[in-house]
């Protein structure tokens, strides 16, 4: 069952008021996650170059063949661990964190708590 329009309204009108206030900078890129039903993914970017310095998401190979699907926490985590992984191998150990107007919950804060455990600081 898909998203209405109100809800998906909702949504980017969250993540807009967060984006108020989270900026990524050179020394502390934004963590980003977008969510859909079936993958979710994860962007580190500097703002102020608009520059996307990490991805991963669960569409890459590495995480792919470790998945049944990517629409669950056990997803979220390996890719939570991929783009730490990804994001030190580039020297960033610190960045803020962007939930994308979604809920601090279930796969986004597997996500995070993932990221955390593997390494990276917000």
């Amino acid at each position: 069952m898909g998203k209405t329009a109100e809800e998906k309204v909702a949504r980017l009108r969250r993540h807009r008021r967060v984006r108020k206030k989270v900026f990524g900078t050179s020394e502390r890129p934004r963590l980003s996650v977008f969510k859909s039903t079936n993958h979710i993914y994860a962007q580190v970017i500097d703002d102020s170059k608009g520059m996307t310095l990490v991805s991963a998401s669960t569409l890459d190979p590495e995480i792919r063949t470790k998945i049944k699907t990517g629409g669950n926490i056990d997803a979220a985590k390996k890719v939570g661990e991929l783009i730490a992984k990804r994001a030190l191998e580039k020297n960033i150990d610190r960045v803020v964190f962007d939930r994308g107007g979604f809920l601090y919950h279930g796969r986004v804060k597997a996500l995070a708590d993932a990221a955390r455990e593997a390494g990276l600081k917000f």
